[in-house]
């Protein structure tokens, strides 16, 4: 079984939800407005999915924006990019797929069926 972690409201992550339940994958869904990413579980997503910690900023959202974090995050450390993360969900990108030791970030069909099918 994988665990999707979306927020509720996100188109991305209704048609990531729906495109697993199309292919009759078992997922287990977690809201990320509820259940945050810890500092801990961050690091080992950003090990797993192999990405640059910038590309775990949801650059299109609301609260990226009003915190300027675009002229910011180049002179963030891996550390200061890893608390900011972890201290709202809106700011993570989504949906993340964790199947297995695989971590994958947004939703590509294209990966989804690599990885899954």
């Amino acid at each position: 079984m994988v665990e999707i972690v979306c927020y509720p409201r996100c188109g991305t992550c209704k048609k990531a939800v729906k495109w697993l339940e199309d292919h009759g994958i078992d997922y287990k869904y977690r809201d990320i407005t509820e259940k945050n990413p810890k500092k801990t579980e961050l690091k080992k997503w950003f090990k797993a999915s192999g990405l640059p910690l910038k590309k775990f900023f949801n650059t299109s959202g609301k609260l990226y924006r009003d915190l300027g974090l675009k002229d910011k995050i180049a002179d963030m450390s891996d550390t200061e990019i890893t608390e900011l993360l972890a201290s709202d969900g809106l700011l993570v990108k989504r949906p993340v797929l964790l199947s297995g030791a695989n971590v994958l970030l947004g939703f590509k069909e294209a990966e989804w069926e690599a990885e899954l099918l």
